[in-house]
């Protein structure tokens, strides 16, 4: 059971502006003072002070027997649950991103006061997390062409702001250039699965799963596994019509995409020497890693504090 007085240690990402980031500021703070709540906030202003911040909340956690906080976008909620993961400190997270799917799964509140609010009886449940190398994701992983859309929706965001829309145009332009295909070599239980494609997504949330019309690999993520897709189309026209067939929730329908489930697999450039390095994005942040990459699912490891069951009415 959870401890409903143990500290808080918030790692906070500054919002676009410092309007936003003290009107983020004082929500929690009022919330967590009327409370009678003790908590502790660090903002982060720059994103490489990110893990370092996080750090530091699973060190005083860990001392102070508290709770690990991470506000944000699912890009600052995944740094501070890799340094969390396997720490024994509950997790919990204060969405503050565009789409927020690993908050929403979870049933916490997109609204930051109602999220704060839902803290201060929240239940711990370890919950489900993939893996690829040694980096933690919690919603999805990917390699080729997902890692360009994210990156191109980073520089456009800059510039017109962050928005659902200004996302969806920019993926659009993305996928509409010109798009390289990857030769990859997938090996899972000991069999080998050569593929030709200009992306391999690998999901880990049921709820992304279900907008694009997957459900059948909802259901395997329920089951502990995780979730791969792979269009096989190389033309930009017929990526665009796999991409309308997600927004519309229609993509199980599609011919052209290999979709299976594992618990682990091995990907790996074919006809390259030595171990080439490949962009892998995970939660919408880009790095670099060595191949092989390893996909695994991992079970327990993150104590994730999610809102107090809604009592059923009376009948």
């Amino acid at each position: 059971m959870p401890n409903h007085t143990a500290p808080f240690y918030i790692v906070m990402n500054a919002g676009s502006g410092h309007e936003e980031t003290d009107l983020r500021t004082s929500t929690i703070t009022d919330v967590l003072n009327g409370a009678g709540r003790a908590f502790h906030l660090r903002i982060v202003e720059h994103g490489n002070e990110l893990a370092d911040i996080a750090a530091w909340a699973v060190r005083e956690a860990r001392a102070n027997n508290g709770v690990v906080v991470a506000a944000g976008g699912d890009g600052t909620i995944n740094t501070v649950a890799h340094q969390a993961v396997g720490s024994g400190c509950p997790f919990a997270v204060l969405p503050q991103g565009t789409y927020n799917y690993f908050a929403r799964t979870h049933g916490i509140p997109e609204d930051l006061g109602d999220a704060v609010r839902a803290l201060l009886d929240a239940r711990t449940e370890a919950v489900q997390i993939g893996m690829v190398n040694n980096r933690v994701f919690l919603v999805n992983a990917s390699i080729g062409l997902y890692p360009t859309i994210l990156e191109e929706r980073e520089i456009d965001k800059k510039q017109y702001g962050r928005s659902r829309l200004v996302a969806l145009l920019s993926a659009l332009k993305t996928i509409l250039g010109s798009v390289r295909q990857m030769r990859i070599v997938i090996e899972q239980d000991g069999v080998q699965r050569k593929l030709r494609t200009p992306t391999l997504f690998v999901g880990n949330n049921r709820l992304q799963m279900e907008q694009v019309g997957i459900t059948p690999m909802s259901e395997a993520l329920e089951d502990g596994e995780l979730a791969a897709l792979a269009p096989k189309t190389a033309g930009s026209l017929a990526l665009l019509g796999l991409f309308l067939r997600g927004a519309l929730g229609r993509l199980g329908e599609a011919e052209d995409v290999v979709v299976f489930s594992f618990k682990r697999m091995t990907v790996k450039k074919r006809k390259l020497p030595g171990r080439p390095r490949i962009k892998v994005a995970t939660d919408g942040e880009v790095n670099v890693m060595t191949t092989p990459l390893e996909f695994k699912v991992v079970e327990g490891k993150l104590l994730l504090l999610k809102p107090a069951p809604v009592p059923a009415p009376d009948m």
